[in-house]
C-alpha cells in the first residue's frame, strides 16, 4: 500500500498531512479523513491504509499544522485513562483556536489539493471524520454542495452548528453516533433536522459504545462499534463513488 507525506499549501502556511492509496498507476476516488482531536497517528494512519485498500486516495491532513507538525503534542503510544486528562489539556487550546473561519479556509485548500493529486480520479469526494473530525466533515460537505458526494461522521458533535447548519448539504450522509454522546431524544431532533433539510441520510447511535469507540489507542475502543462503522462507511462510498 502506498503511503505519502505531503504538504498542503493553505491560506496560513502549509499543513503537513498523510495519504494511502492503492497501488498499479490507477486513478482513485478521493477520500477526505479527519483525525480525532489526538491527531495523525500510528491508529489513523492504519485506518487510512485499511479505506485505501477499498479502492481509495484517502488524504489525512493534520488540523493544527498551525501550531507544529504532527504530532503536535507528544502522544503516548495507548492514550488510557491516566494520561488522557493530560493529554486533553494540551489540546484543547489547539481545537478552542481552530475556529470556524479556520476550518472553512483549511476545508477549501485540502480539497483542492485532493482533487488535484494525480492519482485521484476525477469527480466527486467523500469527506469522513472522528470526533472534532466528525464536525468539521459535517461543515465541509455544507460548504461544498455538490462537490461531496458522501460525508461520514463518527462519535463527532455533528448538530453543534444548529439545524440550519445542515440545509445546505447535497451529499449523502451517515452519522454513527456514541451510546455515551446521544439520547435517543436528542438523535430524533437531530434527524428531524436532516429530515427538514431534504438530506438523504442513515444516523444511529451505536448501541453500547462510548466516546472515541472507533480508536483502537483509547480505552474507548469497541470491536463491534469499529466493525459496525465500516459496514455502513464502505457502502455509502460504493454507493456514492462507484462512478468517479
Amino acid at each position: 500500500m502506498p503511503t505519502k507525506t505531503l504538504h498542503i499549501p493553505t491560506e496560513d502556511g502549509q499543513a503537513d498531512a498523510f495519504a494511502a492509496f492503492p497501488d498499479g498507476g490507477e486513478r482513485h476516488p478521493g477520500v477526505l479523513m479527519y483525525a480525532d482531536g489526538f491527531g495523525i497517528r500510528p491508529v489513523l494512519r492504519e485506518m487510512a491504509r485499511e479505506l485505501a485498500g477499498h479502492g481509495y486516495y484517502v488524504l489525512v491532513p493534520n488540523l493544527f499544522y498551525r501550531h507544529g507538525p504532527a504530532p503536535v503534542i507528544e502522544l503516548p503510544e495507548y492514550i488510557g485513562e491516566e494520561v488522557r486528562s493530560a493529554v486533553f489539556a494540551q489540546l484543547m487550546p489547539l481545537i478552542e483556536a481552530h475556529t470556524a473561519e479556520r476550518v472553512l479556509s483549511d476545508a477549501d485548500a485540502y480539497l483542492r489539493f485532493l482533487t488535484t493529486q494525480p492519482e485521484v480520479a476525477a469527480g466527486p469526494v467523500a469527506v469522513t471524520g472522528y470526533c472534532i473530525g466528525g464536525l468539521l466533515a459535517t461543515r465541509t460537505a455544507a460548504a461544498h454542495p455538490g462537490q461531496v458526494a458522501a460525508v461520514a461522521a463518527f462519535h463527532g458533535p455533528v448538530g453543534a452548528d444548529g439545524p440550519d447548519s445542515l440545509a445546505e448539504i447535497t451529499a449523502q450522509v451517515h452519522f454513527g453516533h456514541a451510546e455515551s454522546d446521544l439520547t435517543p431524544e436528542a438523535l430524533g431532533e437531530l434527524n428531524q433536522a436532516l429530515d427538514a433539510a431534504g438530506v438523504g441520510y442513515t444516523s444511529e447511535i451505536y448501541p453500547g459504545t462510548v466516546h472515541g469507540f472507533t480508536m483502537s489507542d483509547t480505552d474507548a475502543f469497541d470491536p463491534a462499534g469499529l466493525k459496525r462503522h465500516w459496514d455502513r462507511l464502505l457502502p455509502l462510498l460504493d454507493r456514492t463513488m462507484a462512478n468517479s
